[in-house]
């Protein structure tokens, strides 16, 4: 590999391993880092960190000053983690997903006309997880009370500037806005002028949610008056959210709006500790969360890459590009059918889905030559002996089932170098093939790409954290005089078994969410923490994030910024009224706009739909843990208001 020595506007020179230019400076830290989607949030985690809490207590501070500042999330929200517990030396994960109220059933959003649960409004709810996955993380793994930990969210409730990009997204929303009297009443400032929504730089209060924050931290000190222990005392806060005067508001603002959230269900839900999924690739176990998100998508990919020598094809070379985006589809099919949580009947075949031999008979389906337009689930039941019960709903969408055969799409092959071999392909399959010519608008790429934001957090005692916090974005209709913005995670469901089994709709049940934090251990140590915003894209982003450092050398900051590619090639999770805005968009391929010339004209030939842009991934942000000199490297996206702190 080459080096490169930039030099920077501001005069520092920084040396890289990989030839790439990086637009911000790389993140050093020893003794802690602190990354997420604002700068002030970043600054809260500082705070935290400066006053001797871990990175767990600097993680909590974080999502909840996001959630204060709207960054694509509220605190009527939910939250997925993944910690790594040095004592242990183990990864453990948090499932603060919320789940469907009483009421919501398939029957239900069909007899009001839908084919998914719609996207906002109070019908889009699921019960609140974030306010839970704080209490339950800091009282499991942190050394600060709730009180400190939420006295920068608070300040922020208080007043703060607020950014230019939040506001004007109040902005373009207020329409929608003006149709939930609470959310009214906290976002447009300045009803009845041309511009109702702050200025960017006014100090924006939020007195109710203020309030909210308020009652949960004298839940806690009133306990802690009681001699209560510090976990016991901010499980008081909880109740107080969950099945006290909080929760009664909150529901009473909900159901006044349509909403279906009761009183019973903030009661029985509550966030869950669990086993993450894994997947070794090249020595370096990767960790995701449960097939209750995309998150095992990623561990697929890399099972079947595996059998693939990426670095000699080159990065974003003709042959890596046409390959990842051959794999992503492969695991995407089997996500888009296959996942769902895992506490409702049906059991998903995640134990097969993830064995390295179902990936190894996937890879064999890739054509190095073309893009396969018709590439669908596969059976993964045979690799945990068992029979799929869903063969015949299978075939009866058109997908033919045969992980034995590679012939169905493949011919012999280099998986060395992706090529085929001489003689082994059909001259039918060398001719290309006729690009999609359906353009993609932009509706769907919104729909595509909808964010939220992301916490790392890491210290030198050895926590780490890796969060992906989501919903409640605007314009959300907040529940009551709580300031609270409620979830619109209902829409990641389905209403159709033949979609997926799965993840139909009913009381009780976690939707399947694109929302997936990331940590990979080399040697049993912490080597990478990694998360992004970006609804379907976040494991494209993320798996390429990951090659780029372990194939390809670059640095946290080059591997944050680094152009990606992006499949459309998956049915949206997000979004979209009819089943038509949410159907995959075969061969359909964004790149960056240094993509060079050969190399459009090489995918096109191959069966591709290009198109362009100067950004092609949502803002990464990870952390590196470089053991050598006992420091932290962090990357934090050019894209986005995202920024990292450390120390």
């Amino acid at each position: 590999m080459r080096h490169l020595c930039l030099s920077f506007f501001f005069g520092a020179i920084y040396c890289f391993s990989f030839a790439q230019e990086t637009q911000k400076p790389p993140l050093h830290g020893k003794h802690w880092m602190a990354i997420t989607g604002k700068p002030l949030a970043a600054t809260a985690g500082s705070m935290i960190f400066q006053r001797g809490g871990n990175a767990v207590d600097a993680a909590c501070a974080m999502l909840a000053a996001t959630c204060t500042m709207w960054d694509v999330l509220s605190w009527g929200g939910e939250t997925q983690a993944l910690i790594y517990n040095p004592k242990t030396k183990k990864v453990i994960a948090l499932n603060a997903m919320g789940v469907a109220p009483t009421g919501a059933t398939a029957a239900f959003f069909k007899s009001k006309g839908y084919n998914f649960p719609p996207e906002y409004g109070p019908l889009a709810a699921t019960t609140p997880g974030t306010p839970g996955g704080i209490c339950y993380m800091l009282a499991a793994y942190g050394t600060m009370s709730l009180k400190e930990v939420l006295a920068p969210a608070m300040q922020l409730a208080a007043g703060y500037p607020i950014e230019a990009q939040t506001a004007n997204s109040i902005e373009r929303g207020k329409a929608r806005i003006k149709e939930w009297p609470y959310s009214k009443a906290v976002f447009l400032t300045h009803a009845g002028e041309n511009r109702e929504a702050p200025e960017a730089g006014e100090i924006f209060v939020q007195k109710d949610l203020l309030a909210t924050l308020q009652k949960m931290v004298d839940a806690e000190q009133a306990a802690l008056k009681q001699k209560k222990s510090r976990q016991e005392a901010i499980m008081a806060a909880y109740d107080r959210f969950y099945k006290g005067d909080i929760a009664k508001e909150f529901v009473r603002g909900s159901q006044e709006q349509g909403g279906l959230i009761t009183l019973e269900d903030l009661a029985r839900w509550k966030p869950l500790w669990e086993e993450p999924l894994q997947t070794s690739y090249k020595g370096i176990d990767v960790y995701k969360l449960q097939q209750w998100t995309q998150g095992p998508m990623l561990l697929q990919s890399l099972n079947i890459l595996e059998n693939f020598d990426l670095k000699s094809m080159g990065y974003n070379s003709t042959q890596y590009i046409h390959t990842l985006y051959q794999a992503m589809n492969l695991a995407f099919a089997d996500r888009d059918f296959y996942y769902g949580d895992p506490y409702k009947a049906p059991e998903e075949p995640i134990k097969g889905l993830l064995s390295k031999a179902y990936a190894k008979e996937r890879a064999k389906l890739i054509n190095p030559t073309a893009n396969n337009d018709k590439a669908g689930p596969g059976d993964p039941y045979p690799f945990e002996g068992k029979t799929n019960p869903y063969i015949e709903l299978l075939k009866q969408r058109g997908f033919p089932i045969d992980t034995n055969s590679s012939r169905n799409f493949l011919p012999a092959h280099d998986t060395r170098t992706g090529m085929p071999t001489p003689g082994s392909v059909p001259a039918s399959d060398v001719a290309a093939a006729t690009p999609p010519q359906e353009a993609v608008d932009a509706d769907y790429l919104d729909r595509l790409w909808r964010g939220t934001t992301s916490v790392e957090a890491a210290d030198e005692q050895g926590w780490v954290v890796s969060i992906t916090p989501s919903g409640g974005w605007l314009p959300a209709c907040i529940a009551g005089k709580t300031g609270v913005g409620m979830s619109q995670r209902m829409q990641s469901f389905v209403l159709d078994a033949d979609l997926n089994p799965f993840n139909v709709v009913q009381p009780g049940q976690r939707p399947r969410v694109t929302l997936t934090p990331s940590i990979a251990l080399k040697d049993g140590k912490p080597f990478l923490s990694f998360a992004v915003q970006g609804g379907d894209t976040q494991d494209q982003n993320l798996l390429q994030c990951f090659l780029n450092v372990v194939e390809f050398g670059m640095t946290a900051q080059q591997a944050s910024e680094a152009a990606n590619i992006n499949s459309n090639q998956l049915w949206l999770s997000l979004g979209g009224t009819k089943t038509a805005d949410r159907q995959p968009k075969p061969g359909h391929l964004l790149l960056h706009d240094s993509t060079p010339a050969a190399t459009r004209e090489a995918l096109r030939k191959m069966g591709y739909t290009l198109t362009f842009d100067d950004r092609t991934s949502g803002p990464i942000n990870l952390i590196f843990f470089d053991w050598k000199h006992s420091s932290f490297w962090g990357g934090s996206s050019n894209h986005g208001e995202d920024y990292g702190i450390g120390w």
